[in-house]
């Protein structure tokens, strides 16, 4: 068993499961989780969840997930199951860069998000999944994939959902606190279910790279002072869920990338530029990171670790995009670079993100997907020695 290879948490939906997505894509008329809606809708889901922690066991990966098979969307699933939203298919989708890095390609459209009450994170849908999969693992270590709660204020603050003359919240300020409130309710819950670790995925750094050209938030005429104190704020309400959780015992990750939606990115950004907010700040105990291209700029980044003896460091240097094995020798070469910096115990490797973020998935096999994984827990033995 490799400990130093890790997935991020997504892998390929089986056909089976895609059909019973693909319905739910286009509809708003019908309530969270969905089983309602379809039937044999939660028995497919729940046979699908078992037969991928199985491969996962088989492989001997050391965290395992459920696949994200309970979700639609890395990250909305998570706010469509907190009390006090509404989900509605929105007049377009999420625009991320087509693979000619210049046309814009659109993402599916149900991901309107309108606040009807005042948050809450009791009775969460997603506590049943955990439970699912604790069940399906038979002991292995889990480790449950939810949205960071700065990349939700982020997509509400942005949204008409704060300030309007019937808003629930009347300013980004009672957002921060209605949502944080509902995080600490669910990561509590999660705790006391047996949950230990917990992965907070976040898209939204890069907005503060002023190397990003794909970002409002940069250029001569950003708005500095309100540029950094809106990174303020996303490190505050991250900061205090991690608190919560370090209270409950948990171990709390981060993932962050770039955008990954069917084999498409939604910009750039490099690590050295956010390293003193970003790395420095967040007190998680794990970051997953990516630098499976240029996009992210040069590991020293990671000098932003030096002084945080406690906190792991997952380099997603293979590629989860692509449907061809990864340059090892590029890997092996980067992972020697980046133990000039940090003690070789502190990194781990990875795929830059999950295979299928949402539904549809990357451009490549289920096949082509188990190879590339399969590589990696290859390159991290024989480069740990394990």
């Amino acid at each position: 068993m490799s400990n130093k290879f890790q997935t991020v948490g997504s892998l390929l939906r089986p056909e089976k499961l895609l059909a019973y997505k693909r319905q739910i894509e286009v509809r708003d008329d019908i309530e969270y989780p969905f089983y309602s809606a379809f039937a044999g809708y939660e028995e497919c889901e729940t046979a699908a969840v078992k037969s991928v922690v199985k491969k996962q066991i088989e492989r001997g990966l050391s965290v395992i997930t459920d696949g994200e098979y309970t979700k639609s969307m890395w990250h909305l699933d998570f706010v469509w199951g907190l009390s006090g939203v509404k989900r509605y298919i929105a007049p377009h989708g999420y625009f991320f860069r087509d693979k000619d890095e210049k046309t814009k390609y659109e993402t599916r459209k149900d991901i309107g998000l309108r606040i009807t009450a005042p948050l809450s994170g009791k009775n969460h849908h997603f506590i049943n999944t955990f439970k699912r999969l604790q069940a399906a693992a038979e002991g292995h270590e889990t480790k449950l994939c939810i949205p960071s709660p700065s990349h939700i204020f982020g997509e509400l603050s942005w949204s008409d959902n704060v300030g309007g003359k019937n808003s629930v919240y009347a300013s980004s300020r009672e957002l921060k606190e209605g949502l944080t409130k509902a995080y600490i309710e669910f990561v509590g819950e999660y705790a006391a279910a047996g949950g230990k670790i917990l992965q907070m995925d976040d898209c939204l750094w890069e907005i503060f790279a002023d190397d990003n050209p794909n970002s409002p938030y940069t250029g001569k005429n950003a708005d500095k002072e309100g540029v950094f104190a809106l990174a303020d704020e996303f490190i505050e309400i991250n900061n205090a869920v991690i608190a919560f959780g370090h209270s409950r015992g948990l171990k709390v990750w981060t993932h962050n990338c770039r955008g990954n939606y069917d084999s498409r990115n939604m910009g750039g950004g490099s690590y050295v530029k956010i390293a003193e907010l970003f790395l420095k700040r967040l007190e998680y105990d794990r970051f997953f990171l990516e630098w499976d291209d240029g996009r992210a700029g040069p590991l020293d980044a990671l000098y932003a670790f030096k002084n945080r003896p406690g906190a792991e460091v997952v380099l997603g240097l293979l590629s989860s995009k692509t449907n061809t094995l990864d340059d090892e020798a590029r890997a092996v070469s980067l992972l020697d670079e980046a133990a000039k910096i940090l003690p070789k115990e502190r990194l781990l490797l990875s795929h830059q993100c999950g295979f299928a973020s949402c539904d549809g998935g990357n451009e490549l096999t289920e096949a082509e997907q188990w190879a590339k994984i399969d590589q990696g827990m290859r390159i991290a033995e024989e480069y740990w020695k394990i």
